[in-house]
């Protein structure tokens, strides 16, 4: 399982510096400025959370499996899956009911933060 989850962070950093490129060039000024700052806050969300999913992989690499070290990359890829996805489907596509999925993206990245903080607490010296 560690092994597609190392690949996906490594795919979403992928994706995430695409994304930021083709909302440079091809979404400027085609988005009012509320919608190119989510679409911005999406990417930047994508690409810093890609790299501590990186990050998780190598620790449990480094200590060992450990519950919370596994359910923190988990809980960070799902927050880039629903908070990201959603604030991409939203600006490019205007669907609003995609507005509440956000939300729910943003407390999975409170909990893979809470759950990388227990497994570095319990596992370093």
């Amino acid at each position: 399982m560690l092994k597609i989850i190392f690949t996906f962070a490594s795919i979403s950093g992928l994706v995430s510096v695409i994304l930021g490129a083709f909302g440079a060039h091809a979404l400027r000024g085609k988005l009012d400025e509320r919608s190119m700052h989510a679409f911005e806050t999406g990417v930047n969300y994508q690409l810093s959370h890609s790299i501590v999913i990186l990050f998780c992989c190598l620790l449990v690499q480094q200590w060992g499996k450990h519950w919370s070290l596994e359910y923190a990359a988990y809980s960070f890829t799902a927050g880039i899956i629903l908070f990201s996805g959603s604030l991409y489907l939203l600006t490019i596509t205007g669907m609003k009911w995609l507005g509440p999925v956000t939300p729910i993206g943003g407390l999975c990245f409170i909990v893979g933060w809470s759950l990388l903080s227990i497994g570095i607490w319990q596992n370093s010296q």
